[in-house]
């Protein structure tokens, strides 16, 4: 029941950041959708291109796994290249073709999920998924990519409550971010707490552990997405491994990417 429970949370929580973020592109104009995001070479369609891309991808994982074991292998030797062609694709279109796309493709992602049996995973670029995992893998790419939108658009987005599962993934993801640095794991826990946009703690890890990473949830998130540096933002380590994970730590699969630079958020690629 409580596996149950979470499931509907996060999927609950996934159609409301898609929500946002539509309403945020869908009322911006056309013009709008070929203005530069921070990532180089990307503009808000490419964005949502790539969104709908790996809403895409996502489907293919949890309705045929092999399907998605042959198109992964296939892009294997040139991934960065493969996901570019992605969102290529999908920019070319009206902004309205686009949109219409998204919607439908994470509507029907979000259909799915919702109908899987308990227990069920499926692969993915990094470890298998089960339907929680995945349906907040999606929930964190959706908001890191909409805060690039935000960077174009000129706009600041209020953050919500949301932002926990972002900042749960990025936890649970610790030891892959050392190992897709290149870099040993630590062997002890750390002890992570974070200020929730309403000021409450959101606390994970032993209370006790000697080393400890603590801040704004926000930071936290941004950082983990790396759409910020560390320098600009109010997240702090205790303890060696804890201050080099906020060097390497990312909520995602896949390569890292090169990050902002420090003291010029909006600008770089993630």
């Amino acid at each position: 029941m409580a596996d149950a429970q979470a499931v509907r949370a996060v999927l609950a929580d996934l159609r409301a950041e898609g929500d946002a973020l539509e309403q945020l592109v869908g009322g911006a104009g056309a013009a709008a959708w070929r203005r530069a995001t921070p990532a180089e070479g990307w503009t808000v369609a490419h964005q949502i291109a790539h969104l709908a891309w790996t809403d895409r991808l996502a489907l293919l994982a949890v309705r045929d796994p092999d399907g998605f074991a042959r198109e992964v292998g296939t892009a294997a030797a040139h991934v960065t290249t493969h996901v570019e062609d992605g969102a290529r694709a999908g920019a070319h279109m009206p902004p309205e073709t686009l949109l219409k796309r998204w919607r439908a493709g994470r509507s029907l992602l979000w259909t799915t999920l919702a109908e899987q049996p308990p227990g069920a995973r499926f692969p993915w670029l990094g470890p298998p998924m089960s339907t929680a995992s995945m349906a907040t893998a999606r929930l964190m790419e959706t908001w890191a990519h909409g805060e690039d939108v935000a960077d174009a658009l000129g706009v600041r987005r209020t953050p919500t409550a949301r932002l926990w599962h972002v900042a749960r993934i990025a936890v649970r993801a610790r030891d892959y971010s050392f190992a897709v640095h290149r870099q040993p794991a630590p062997g002890e826990e750390f002890r992570v707490e974070l200020r929730a946009p309403d000021g409450t703690l959101w606390t994970f890890g032993p209370a006790g552990a000697a080393q400890r990473v603590t801040g704004p949830a926000l930071d936290f998130c941004l950082l983990a997405v790396r759409r910020r540096h560390r320098d600009d933002l109010a997240v702090r380590a205790v303890g060696p491994d804890a201050d080099a994970w906020l060097s390497v730590a990312q909520a995602f699969a896949g390569p890292p990417g090169k990050g902002r630079p420090a003291g010029v958020p909006g600008k770089g690629a993630s």
